[in-house]
C-alpha cells in the first residue's frame, strides 16, 4: 500500500497494491481517527497501523462501505475500536460469511479470518464518533446497504465502489432490480451538495469536476447496456481484468434475457 496522502485537511487516502483499492482515515480529536475501508494485504494492513501510529493517531472508530469481502478488513493492530456497516450490510456479511471468507482465502490467505465481516449495524444519519460529521447516504445500488460517507467540513465523499475511474459500474444482479438500484444510488450520492473530491472503492481520487465525468461515463454505460446496445466505454480498454470483462460480458447478458 502506498503512503496515506492528505487530500484535504484532515483526510487521507492510501491505495493498495490489490485492484487499486483505497483506504481512507479522516482525522478526529484526541488522537482519534475514522478508518473507512481498510484494505488489503497483511503486509498493508500492518502498515496502515504502524503509520497512523507513527502519527500519533488511533482508529477510534471503523466503516465498511459494502460487505463484499475486500471492505470488510480488519487487523489486530487496528485495535478494537467499535467497526460499523449499514443493517443491510450487516445482513448480507452474516448471511453470506462463508462466501465471503472464500473470498478471502484466495487473495489473501494470510490475514486473520476471525476478524472478517465483524462489524455493528448502524442505522443513523451519520457515524456516531468524536470527529468531523461522516454523513452516510446508504443505498442497494452495487452491494445491498453500500453506504457512502459524506464529510461535509472538508467537501471529500468517500464513494464505496461507485465512480470509479477503472472500473464500469458493477450491478448487484442478483437482486430485484439492479439497474434501478444502481441508478438510485447514483441519483442519491449525486444529489449530496458541496462535494469537491470523490473517493472510490477502486482508483483514483478525483475533483468536480472528474466526479461529473465519471457520472456522465456510468449512465452512459448503464443505457446502453441496458438497451442492449454497444458502448465504447474508455474504461473498457483491452488490458482491463479479466474478472472486469467477465462481469462486463454477464451484464450484457443479464440484459438481452
Amino acid at each position: 500500500m502506498g503512503a496515506l496522502t492528505e487530500i484535504a485537511p484532515g483526510v487521507l487516502v492510501a491505495t493498495s497494491s490489490y485492484a487499486v483499492t483505497t483506504t481512507t482515515v479522516v482525522v478526529g480529536s484526541a488522537g482519534g481517527c475514522l478508518v473507512i475501508d481498510p484494505a488489503v494485504t497483511v503486509a498493508e494492513l500492518t502498515g496502515l497501523a504502524g503509520e497512523l501510529a507513527a502519527m500519533g493517531l488511533r482508529p477510534a472508530a471503523g466503516w465498511s462501505t459494502h460487505p463484499h469481502w475486500d471492505h470488510v478488513l480488519w487487523s489486530r493492530e487496528l485495535g478494537d475500536a467499535p467497526r460499523y456497516a449499514a443493517p443491510a450490510a450487516i445482513t448480507i456479511a452474516e448471511t453470506e460469511r462463508d462466501g465471503i471468507l472464500d473470498g478471502v482465502r484466495n487473495a489473501v490467505p494470510d490475514l486473520d479470518l476471525e476478524l472478517v465481516g465483524r462489524m455493528q449495524s448502524l442505522d443513523a444519519p451519520a457515524i456516531p464518533w468524536d470527529g468531523p460529521e461522516a454523513r452516510l447516504i446508504v443505498h442497494d445500488g452495487h452491494a445491498p446497504g453500500h453506504g457512502a460517507v459524506f464529510l461535509p467540513g472538508s467537501g471529500v465523499l468517500v464513494a464505496g465502489d461507485m465512480w470509479s475511474d477503472i472500473e464500469i459500474p458493477l450491478l448487484d444482479t442478483i437482486a430485484a432490480d439492479p439497474l434501478g438500484d444502481y441508478r438510485t444510488g447514483m441519483e442519491r450520492l449525486a444529489s449530496v451538495p458541496g462535494v469537491r473530491q470523490v473517493v472510490p472503492g477502486h482508483g483514483h481520487v478525483g475533483d468536480a469536476g472528474e466526479l461529473r465525468r465519471r457520472l456522465a461515463l456510468d449512465a452512459a454505460y448503464l443505457d446502453a447496456v441496458s438497451a442492449g446496445r454497444a458502448y465504447d466505454d474508455p474504461r473498457l480498454t483491452a488490458d482491463f481484468p479479466e474478472w472486469m470483462r467477465t462481469t462486463h460480458q454477464d451484464q450484457v447478458r443479464y440484459f438481452q434475457r
